[in-house]
């Protein structure tokens, strides 16, 4: 049987038609399919999701792994990780998910470099419960528990993702399966801590797809921290101003997690 073909499951999809998380969980088929061919095993691999549309993809793709709570994503993935370090660890988030319930552990995570992978669905909203502003929503941004306006600075993940200490850290554009596909398997091969960040729009409660996509472009590989900080300021998550760079941010090399534990217990023993 083909690769891509046993990572599918009998489940009926559910996003809204049109949903860029059908991109995603396209180019995700892509990138383990690749890396299958290359000699991996399909249980190599296993995912943890969050609450929210994206959670929907632990459903849609045939991988061992753990429905999670809002939030929990991250140390559900390093409980997995640090309990068979030979598994490659997908987790997927919301930005509500990652980035309000869940920031304290994408801080913590970071800096511990485990080889995981982050891939986090960013639409601005909280679409699974109709639509309530995240803190990456645009300032002014109206909704039915916010009529008069999110009045608030909106974080930027990725200034917060190098300041936190990820090794790998891109941005996709999950319409363009082709691309975002490879980033993924770069990704997965990557050894420390592989942070996605998937910039998309819902369309049912923050449809500015086109204007969105009008301010993507690419960029390539960078391995400067000065240029990543540079790209890192491009886009004001406040306003949704300036260009969105696309492409791999920043990639460096560093001790894991798992180099340190290691180190530690041949120290103990010794």
């Amino acid at each position: 049987m083909e690769a891509k073909e046993k990572l599918r499951t009998p489940v009926a999809t559910t996003w809204c038609p049109g949903c860029s998380n059908f991109g995603i969980l396209e180019s995700m088929k892509r990138a383990l399919a690749s890396l299958m061919s290359q000699g991996a095993k399909q249980e190599d691999f296993a995912m943890v999701t969050g609450i929210g549309c994206h959670g929907k993809i632990f459903d849609y793709l045939n991988i061992s792994g753990i429905y999670g709570l809002h939030g929990r994503v991250l140390p559900t993935a390093l409980g997995i990780k640090l309990g068979n370090p030979k598994l490659k660890v997908i987790g997927f988030s919301g930005d509500g998910d990652a980035y309000a319930e869940g920031l304290g552990h994408f801080v913590h995570t970071m800096r511990y470099n485990p080889s995981l992978i982050y891939i986090v669905h960013d639409n601005q909203t909280f679409s699974l419960t109709t639509g309530q502003s995240t803190p990456t929503s645009k300032k002014g941004f109206k909704s039915k528990s916010e009529p008069f306006g999110y009045f608030h600075n909106s974080i930027n993940p990725i200034q917060l993702a190098l300041i936190s200490g990820a090794t790998f850290i891109a941005r996709c554009n999950p319409l363009d399966i082709e691309s975002t596909s490879k980033i993924i398997e770069e990704a997965i091969q990557h050894n420390g801590f592989s942070f996605i960040e998937m910039i998309q729009n819902c369309l049912i409660f923050n449809n500015n797809i086109q204007e969105t996509n009008e301010k993507m472009y690419k960029i390539e590989k960078n391995y400067e921290r000065s240029r990543a900080e540079q790209l890192a300021k491009e886009w004001d998550y406040s306003s949704k101003t300036g260009k969105i760079p696309i492409g791999v941010i920043y990639q460096e090399s560093q001790p894991t997690l798992e180099n340190k534990l290691a180190e530690l217990k041949k120290s103990a023993s010794g």
